[in-house]
């Protein structure tokens, strides 16, 4: 296996639908690459309490979070035969509708990389110190959450 260097992964406020889209087309000129797979996490206007979220304020620790990015990057590496991966989470705040986690991975075919994504996506969720308060339209309630 390659030695990978751990990367930040963060991004000030939402990640936009144009980043996720040149993430895409940078990889056009990798032609062992025969399928990919994307994870979006996008914050939805829940309602708590009869309070509507209207966006999440992302914090982290983020050379703890990072490193455990890391861990996960290549603990997937290891368990599945891919090309390449990417991670992106948004820090600050993202509103709903906006995206706060892309999770982007490749593959010469298409069962690895829907296994690989969906490893990579609950390994996140379980495992990465990063927070979310709500942020609700009646800004008198707010709440804790994990990403």
């Amino acid at each position: 296996m390659k030695d990978r260097k751990p990367k930040n992964v963060f991004i000030d406020g939402p990640i936009s639908p144009d980043f996720i889209a040149n993430s895409i087309a940078k990889h056009q000129s990798k032609t062992t690459i025969g399928a990919h797979d994307i994870f979006l996490g996008q914050v939805r206007a829940d309602k708590v309490n009869n309070n509507i979220i209207s966006g999440i304020d992302y914090t982290a620790y983020q050379e703890m979070a990072n490193a455990e990015f890391h861990k996960i990057r290549e603990a997937t590496f290891e368990k599945f035969d891919l090309t390449c991966m990417h991670i992106y989470h948004s820090l600050g705040l993202v509103k709903t509708g906006e995206i706060c986690l892309f999770v982007f991975v490749s593959s010469p075919g298409r069962k690895v990389a829907f296994r690989a994504l969906e490893y990579v996506v609950e390994e996140i969720k379980a495992k990465v110190p990063v927070y979310g308060k709500e942020i609700f339209e009646d800004q008198s309630h707010q709440w804790k959450v994990n990403s």
